[in-house]
């Protein structure tokens, strides 16, 4: 494995688990986080109790400001939520050099116009720069804590998307690579929303015929949205697909499972987004998702249910039922 100097911005869970996964990689790691308190946690006591409470740091540099990181990166690796991706990849394009890979950590799209994110990138740097996405199914903690994992690694160039994975894979943390970077994206995307359907119905007492029905019924949507994005049946059967899918629908480590069970329980949106305490990329998908079924015509009932209980108040228990006549 050859050693490379990384950047990793965002210091959240992911970014943290990802940070310790390429130190532990003997990667050369520099770490910066848009909040300094985080770092200064790091730096005085090794772990981050916020959002990887009780996991040690290797030895890594820890960057105040994104100048510091790049200035000493060969690799820069985004871990953002997706609803700020446009924001600091445009305050970040002015340190870019053209030497950097870059890549990105985050599942989600657009919020504002519902865009996949390697659009969003293309609109902000040269539309011929290669890039990669990094997702699948895995946990942060979990990653840290050295867990044998599988994740996709998409780029339109695979020559890329290897090297970039070099940095990652070992025998723990094995990486798959693909040239579809819709499927894989979407994959990320989808799957948030079908983990708050089952979350939701769980915590109903619908029970596992239910749980197995939502999550089978659900990839199928997911395939059909896929092609008609031009992306392959293939990619939805993998691991940023299906394997994404079990795994965010049926552990409790899954911010969005997690939040459909909030909501069972009768909590508010805005309840359930205090009790869990960080980013549930669900609630900006949602409506993200709803808006690419009508664009493209196709039938989402799962996304369109779940939309109505999120967005428009439906009662969580008749939508959940109905899906059983009115999904395909």
């Amino acid at each position: 494995m050859s050693t490379k100097k990384v950047a990793v911005l965002g210091a959240g869970s992911w970014g943290s688990a990802l940070a310790i996964l390429l130190a532990n990689n003997n990667q050369s790691v520099f770490l910066w986080d848009h909040n300094p308190a985080v770092l200064e946690e790091i730096k005085s006591s090794r772990t981050n109790e916020r959002y990887l409470p009780g996991v040690r740091f290797p030895e890594l540099s820890l960057c105040m400001r994104p100048e510091e990181a790049l200035e000493s990166a060969e690799v820069v690796l985004l871990v953002i939520p997706s609803h700020a991706f446009e924001e600091v990849i445009q305050k970040l394009q002015p340190l870019v050099q053209p030497s950097h890979k870059l890549l990105w950590a985050t599942k989600g799209l657009e919020l504002k116009t519902g865009r996949f994110l390697h659009e969003v990138f293309e609109g902000v740097f040269d539309v011929e720069r290669p890039y990669a996405v990094l997702s699948g199914p895995s946990f942060a903690r979990e990653v840290a804590e050295g867990v044998p994992t599988a994740v996709a690694l998409a780029s339109k160039n695979l020559d890329f998307a290897e090297e970039v994975a070099s940095c990652f894979a070992s025998q723990k943390f094995q990486i798959e690579t693909t040239d579809d970077v819709v499927g894989l994206q979407l994959g990320g995307v989808f799957k948030n929303v079908l983990a708050v359907a089952v979350g939701l119905s769980d915590g109903l007492g619908f029970g596992a015929n239910t749980r197995a029905a939502l999550m089978t019924k659900g990839l199928a949507q997911m395939m059909t949205l896929g092609k008609s994005l031009g992306a392959r049946s293939e990619t939805f059967m993998g691991l940023s697909g299906c394997g994404d899918t079990i795994l965010t629908c049926t552990d409790n480590q899954s911010r969005n499972r997690r939040f459909g069970l909030a909501l069972a329980e009768g909590l508010s949106e805005k309840e359930a987004l205090e009790r869990i305490g960080q980013v549930v990329e669900a609630v900006y998908n949602i409506e993200q998702l709803h808006r690419l079924a009508g664009e493209h015509q196709v039938e989402l009932p799962i996304v369109e249910l779940m939309f109505r209980v999120m967005k428009q108040g439906v009662n969580p228990r008749e939508a959940i039922g109905s899906l059983f006549y009115s999904t395909k």
